[in-house]
């Protein structure tokens, strides 16, 4: 059928929501893909809803092409399943979290990892039934404090989320492989410039595990790559590795004793840089952080700053939170501002380039009093090594040693080897072949398939609107009447013909709107073929424009649907 924007529920706006920062926040509101229902909560209007469905036809698709058997589960579930995988707690406010009139704990899913493990508990007894890949797409929930960015970062959302089965690791291994390929497969049909970047897997758990991004400048991952290998990966999972360590100026040699000195007004690393007259990287900087509420210093150069989420992970499933003033007044003996590692008394973690015999100037753990020659080894120990800096534009790589470039991007998949962290949680087991219980081990496999749709208009809108990719546009071609009689009639025809053709239509039949207007919405809605009868409608013509390129021609309608129908955009279900 024809999709008649006369009849479509469809206002399309001048002027972008006020507090719209990021291109797709704008556009799929302004050309009547979506509208906020609450906050991080969005409604998906008849375009954004056909965009939407498109995304997921896809991921659909390819899924199944690799043997995913798509499944639906529930989204209110039990919290204790959580619970007995700790991840109740590491979700934290994240959760949603509710009660029965019965008094039963509840949450919304924000990932479906345990009540998969316990589905294949139920179905599967014997390793004959696997390698067992399941997968659904349903819609997520997490609690986001600052949901922003419009269907980008919401408290409700669309995904994808699959998961592999297998009786040992080389299963494993198979099934992740199979996975990024069907992800690359997906990525490369929606039309995305993507990365495939090494990654952590955080409160998920697991071994390997890596994301797709999209560069954009809207995203809130950085990303690392090389421009002398083929090495990326997400900041926090690049390493600090003994080629980079060798680059420090490390080394054993003697070095005076410590002297302290007043600096009154220096409790910040440029004031003490300035006042001894160095760089900020022969400064260390000491972050007092609370893990699982002890307190614990992390010492790092002092031109650098300390990754929290490197620093969580490394530490996981501790939680770690910030000192507070509160804290700090109930530690006299720790002296904001002025604090060093040495005499300190409490668990001291360290960056890799605090090496054992370099020398810092740091606090004195006393008021207004820095010291200068603190040697590590010497003057105090590391307890524990972990790289936990954020990383800089020209860090060395950890497999070449080239600098690194970093840039933004949005996180549109992320596959993870999960192992037996689940499988363990619920004992689930199969029967294996020498009739011996095997325990399962398992992937995970997430794609935010309503992020993709914002994503997706990221990367490809330009000024005058958006401009989707053809495999998830909301229609083949825009044809438009520009005009009256003459034109009308055309137009129709030219949508009756297109679609009889094949072609998914958009018509804007819209009554009583000058021609300026339609084509402004069309340049807006972003369907990537425009067909407008026009000026020249008298003569039997139509003009043929190429929304991505701006390419135009003058065309019979016999060519248009000669053109059209040869371009392979055939109707899809």
């Amino acid at each position: 059928m024809v999709l008649r924007m006369s009849r479509l529920m469809l206002k399309t706006l001048r002027d972008a929501p006020a507090d719209a920062e990021t291109t797709s926040h704008k556009l799929l509101v302004r050309a009547g893909y979506v509208r906020r229902s609450s906050a991080g909560m969005w409604t998906w209007l008849p375009l954004g809803k056909r965009v939407l469905d498109n995304v997921a036809r896809i991921v659909r698709e390819e899924m199944e092409a690799i043997g995913g058997q798509e499944v639906l589960l529930p989204a209110l579930l039990p919290r204790e399943h959580y619970e007995t995988t700790g991840r109740a707690d590491e979700y934290g406010d994240l959760l949603f979290r509710l009660t029965d009139r019965k008094g039963t704990d509840y949450v919304l899913g924000p990932t479906h990892e345990e009540i998969f493990t316990q589905l294949v508990k139920d179905q599967v007894t014997s390793y004959k039934d696997l390698p067992l890949t399941l997968f659904q797409i349903q819609t997520k929930y997490r609690d986001e404090a600052r949901p922003r960015s419009g269907v980008l970062r919401g408290r409700e959302f669309q995904m994808k989320d699959a998961y592999s089965f297998d009786t040992d690791e080389e299963g494993l291994a198979a099934s992740y492989r199979a996975h990024r390929q069907a992800y690359i497969r997906i990525f490369e049909r929606l039309g995305f410039d993507f990365r495939v970047v090494s990654a952590v897997s955080g409160a998920m758990g697991g071994s390997a595990s890596e994301e797709f991004l999209a560069p954009a400048a809207a995203g809130e991952d950085t990303f690392a790559d090389c421009p002398g290998c083929d090495y990326a990966a997400n900041t926090e999972a690049v390493t600090y590795t003994a080629r980079a360590a060798a680059d420090t100026g490390a080394d054993a040699a003697e070095h005076g004793p410590v002297e302290e000195m007043d600096t009154p007004g220096t409790a910040t690393v440029a004031q003490l840089a300035a006042r001894y007259g160095v760089p900020a990287s022969a400064t260390l900087k000491n972050l007092l952080v609370k893990v699982d509420g002890e307190i614990t210093a992390v010492g790092v150069p002092g031109d650098r700053e300390v990754d929290l989420g490197k620093l969580a992970d490394h530490l996981a499933p501790a939680a770690v939170d910030i000192v507070t003033a509160e804290d700090f007044a109930e530690r006299p003996d720790l002296v904001r501002g002025y604090i060093g590692p040495q005499g300190l008394g409490i668990r001291y973690l360290a960056d890799p380039r605090v090496a054992p015999g370099t020398a810092w100037i740091t606090g004195a753990n006393k008021e207004g009093r820095h010291a200068a020659g603190v040697v590590c080894g010497r003057d105090f120990t590391v307890d524990r090594y972990l790289d936990v800096v954020t990383v800089e534009a020209g860090d060395p790589c950890p497999r070449c040693g080239t600098g690194l470039r970093l840039d933004r991007a949005i996180e549109i998949g992320h596959i993870f080897q999960l192992g037996r962290k689940y499988a363990d949680a619920f004992q689930l087991d199969v029967l294996g072949r020498d009739g011996k219980p095997v325990r399962v081990t398992m992937g995970s496999y997430g794609i935010g398939v309503s992020r993709a749709v914002a994503a997706l208009a990221e990367q490809t809108a330009d000024a005058k609107g958006l401009r989707w990719p053809r495999e998830v546009a909301p229609a083949d071609v825009h044809v438009v009447a520009a005009g009256k009689a003459v034109p009308t009639a055309l137009a129709e025809d030219a949508a009756a013909r297109l679609h009889a053709a094949g072609l998914r239509v958009l018509l804007d039949d819209r009554p009583g709107l000058s021609p300026g207007v339609k084509l402004t919405d069309a340049d807006l809605i972003g369907v990537p073929t425009l067909l407008t009868a026009g000026r020249r409608a008298a003569e039997g013509l139509l003009e043929l424009t190429d929304r991505a390129t701006g390419d135009r021609a003058d065309v019979t309608l016999d060519e248009a649907v000669t053109r059209l129908t040869s371009t392979g955009t055939a109707a899809r279900s």
